[in-house]
């Protein structure tokens, strides 16, 4: 008897044409079925946006007539993308959810931005495996062939075991070629942050107007880091949990006098 092939629904945040989410479409393909359900346009740094005040649009498009697999263009957030997929798409809940591969790092502090792992964050929290995949390289150019191994890799082990409850996988990848990547490593997310400020410009009419600028600044000297993990040239797997309580702060907020 014929193995039922998994279900595979893809996404991400840098648009459905973009060429990190063509790849990882053609590694998905070799793995199992596989759904496209992406934004229409760039959703970059959308973090869990949601669309609640317009109207929502998801149309199915064939970019390639010899492709097989279905593909829908969303109007809306990454998170919109797995909603919709959820409910209005697919005849049954997927076996995995992938978002990816995000042109860009994801690491460290930038996770909580990332329309990439709010996406898999989005299916995570609907009890669907989910993986972000990002590679380090923010060019339309970049070459995501040197990733393909280890994709698959990590998205075979998530099949084969499952993840934890409560739990998805935030992957990133040096910019490297396949045989300078040293391997992987499951890491924790390193202490950073971004030392911001805004270029202020005025437009021909005289309006102000910003660019965010920033310099990104890495607290943490742990060898048990997914920032030590990329500079050292290894893949970073980081477990990502979206229950966002402080369950170390609860015993000592029970010492405040709150019943005043």
């Amino acid at each position: 008897m014929a193995t039922k092939k998994p279900l595979i629904l893809v996404t991400n945040d840098d648009g459905v044409t973009a060429p990190g989410i063509r790849h990882l479409i053609k590694l998905m393909k070799e793995l199992g079925d596989v759904i496209v359900v992406a934004p229409d346009s760039p959703q970059s740094g959308m973090g869990h946006a949601i669309t609640i005040n317009d109207n929502l649009y998801c149309d199915p498009i064939t970019l390639k007539k010899t492709e097989k697999h279905k593909e829908y263009s969303c109007s809306g957030t990454p998170a919109d993308c797995v909603k919709i997929a959820k409910q209005e798409i697919l005849h049954r809940k997927p076996d995995l959810c992938v978002s990816g591969i995000n042109h860009g790092s994801n690491s460290s502090i930038n996770v909580i931005y990332s329309g990439t792992m709010s996406a898999a964050v989005e299916a995570g929290t609907e009890g669907i495996p989910a993986i972000g995949f990002s590679l380090l390289d923010y060019s339309l150019t970049a070459d995501f062939e040197p990733t393909s191994k280890f994709v698959k890799t990590i998205t075979k082990n998530v099949l084969k075991n499952g993840l934890p409850a409560g739990v998805v996988l935030n992957v990133n990848i040096p910019k490297l070629p396949e045989k300078e990547i040293k391997g992987i490593k499951v890491c924790r997310q390193a202490k950073a942050h971004w030392v911001e400020k805004f270029d202020k410009r005025t437009n021909p009419q005289g309006r102000d107007y910003y660019w965010l600028t920033g310099e990104f600044v890495n607290e943490d000297q742990g060898e048990d880091t997914d920032e030590w993990a990329l500079k050292e040239g290894y893949i970073s797997v980081v477990p990502v949990q979206f229950d966002l309580t402080a369950h170390h702060a609860i015993k000592e907020l029970n010492t405040w006098n709150l019943h005043d």
